[in-house]
């Protein structure tokens, strides 16, 4: 699927699951170099910068929003030249989509100067990817709030899923921008030598986007692993309670158990056996040894 967005000599092009004819088209149209066309009908594992006469290539790999996708990754291949920007993708990216609609009724146009070249329209766009990445990690961050909550009212066994499923969330975030900045550090070098040093300003606000993703990731791994900690010593804490407590029954039912083998023993002469009250002086010995250990427990503060 093509899309075509033109505003005073500025072009661009979104494609989604490209078609050869597609792609033959805007090679013919925007003198891409084949090597660049080829690439673009399949996806590409690794994210990479390269600067052509015509044009800059770039591809970068976005973590996928949890709600809307299967998928961990979500690849955009992106082709800047001095007046057009193509972008690539295979699936359905939400942040793209919201770009398109704000271009299309002229917020963008007509709010924000686009600048005399392609750059400043990437770079718009990218802002904008970058701000759909850091709203899923506000996200997160509210189900991390939540999973606080949850733990200190007694639910810790059912945050040990939770958690688990937070950390492979933070950590397919960290997988996909990790090389995010290496490839911008790239773009940063290539972008001067392409559009001037007037645009380098806005090549470094992009690193520094990225580099507030990669830290708020950091930040939110960090909290996700307190939170583990203290929601594994609450549980710890909870089962050596109950071990405790079942030693603590298994000692004071042992002379229980003892004293009533004992006096069920089939033998021709069992001591108070026979005797008036015999019943109770048994049940006294009894309690009179649970009564030793019980203070005893609590002597040694056990109890």
């Amino acid at each position: 699927m093509k899309k075509v967005y033109k505003h005073e000599g500025l072009i661009w092009v979104d494609l989604e699951t490209p078609s050869k004819e597609e792609v033959r088209e805007i090679m013919e149209e925007f003198s891409i170099h084949p090597i660049v066309a080829e690439e673009l009908l399949i996806p590409t594992l690794r994210p990479k910068v390269d600067l052509y006469d015509n044009l800059i290539y770039l591809i970068l790999h976005f973590p996928a929003e949890q709600h809307t996708s299967e998928d961990t990754n979500q690849e955009v291949d992106f082709i800047i030249g001095k007046n057009f920007l193509i972008t690539v993708r295979y699936e359905t990216i939400d942040a793209v989509h919201k770009f398109s609609k704000i271009f299309e009724s002229n917020q963008v146009t007509k709010n924000s100067d686009l600048g005399d070249h392609a750059g400043y329209l990437f770079y718009f766009l990218i802002k904008k990817m970058y701000g759909s990445v850091e709203h899923e990690l506000e996200f997160v961050e509210s189900q991390l709030l939540d999973i606080e909550d949850q733990i200190f009212e007694g639910h810790e066994k059912e945050m040990v899923q939770e958690l688990s499923r937070i950390s492979r969330i933070l950590l397919d975030f960290k997988q996909a921008t990790r090389a995010h900045e290496t490839v911008l550090n790239s773009l940063d070098i290539a972008g001067n030598k392409f559009f001037g040093s007037m645009f380098a300003h806005h090549l470094k606000r992009i690193v520094a986007e990225q580099y507030r993703i990669k830290t708020q990731i950091d930040v939110l791994q960090e909290t996700m692993r307190e939170l583990q900690s203290t929601n594994d010593s609450l549980l710890t804490t909870k089962q050596n309670e109950v071990m405790k407590i079942l030693t603590i029954m298994a000692f004071v039912t042992f002379p229980l158990s003892l004293i009533a083998s004992i006096f069920g023993m089939n033998t021709e002469y069992m001591p108070f056996i026979g005797n008036q009250y015999d019943f109770w002086i048994v049940i006294g010995i009894m309690f009179v040894l649970t009564s030793i250990f019980f203070f005893f427990f609590k002597k040694n503060k056990w109890l």
